[in-house]
């Protein structure tokens, strides 16, 4: 099996508001073939937005993607997200399976623009 570089491969950290707003984000994400993967998790944020502390229940999506489309990405969460400012956080990954990279390369088709 050919080496896969981890050099483009990452994952996006998204909190959303409702488990619903969140299975929107992700189902739209890997339809689109932006995303190979998208895990949710419910957590809990406390946050400062205008000026107070907020405490609120949110659902995590951590997705599983090519960092190098992460500008389309972006935009298509920020397109679908209820949020003015919604946490958009790219990481990347800098080792990881060969065989889990080089599936994320087979599910997401980087658009050249």
């Amino acid at each position: 099996m050919e080496k896969t570089s981890t050099s483009s491969y990452g994952v996006v950290l998204v909190t959303a508001t409702s488990k619903e707003e969140a299975d929107a984000i992700a189902s739209s994400l890997v339809e689109a073939r932006m995303a190979a993967c998208v895990s949710i998790t419910p957590v809990r944020s406390i946050y400062t937005w205008d000026g107070k502390v907020n405490r609120d229940q949110e659902w995590q999506l951590v997705i599983k993607t090519d960092l190098s489309q992460f500008d389309q990405l972006a935009a298509k969460i920020q397109e679908l997200h209820s949020y003015d400012v919604p946490e958009i956080i790219a990481l990347p990954i800098i080792a990881g399976s060969e065989a889990y990279l080089q599936w994320i390369s087979e599910n997401v088709s980087v658009k050249k623009l």
